[in-house]
């Protein structure tokens, strides 16, 4: 399994629970064209974090990597749906960070891997 870590603020006009209901509707969608293992979506609660910690943890959990591509391979179809259900959550975010985690120890225990 793989972890697809986004940690983000959104625009001071936007409005939390139309963010979430924006991320279920495109995360289902993604699930039910089977390139989404699972996900969920947590707010930072009574504002106990750190200054770089942003308000939204968005965690996208991928099979392997080739699930991974292809969740992206639906990102890039030219299809309304699609876009309409991205911007949706787009529109709303003013800023984000990303990260990919696996679980470890892993199977592969590679700590760096390289084709060359």
């Amino acid at each position: 399994m793989n972890l697809y870590h986004c940690s983000i603020d959104l625009h001071h006009e936007a409005k939390a629970l139309s963010f979430a209901s924006a991320v279920d509707q495109w995360m289902s969608y993604l699930q039910e064209r089977g390139v989404v293992l699972g996900w969920r979506l947590l707010r930072r609660k009574l504002n106990l974090a750190s200054d770089n910690c942003r308000d939204f943890l968005l965690e996208i959990e991928f099979r392997d990597m080739t699930q991974l591509d292809q969740a992206f391979r639906v990102l890039g179809e030219h299809d309304e749906e699609v876009e309409k259900l991205y911007s949706h959550v787009t529109a709303l975010i003013s800023g984000a960070e990303i990260g990919l985690y696996r679980p470890f120890p892993d199977p592969e225990r590679a700590e760096r891997m390289a084709l060359i």
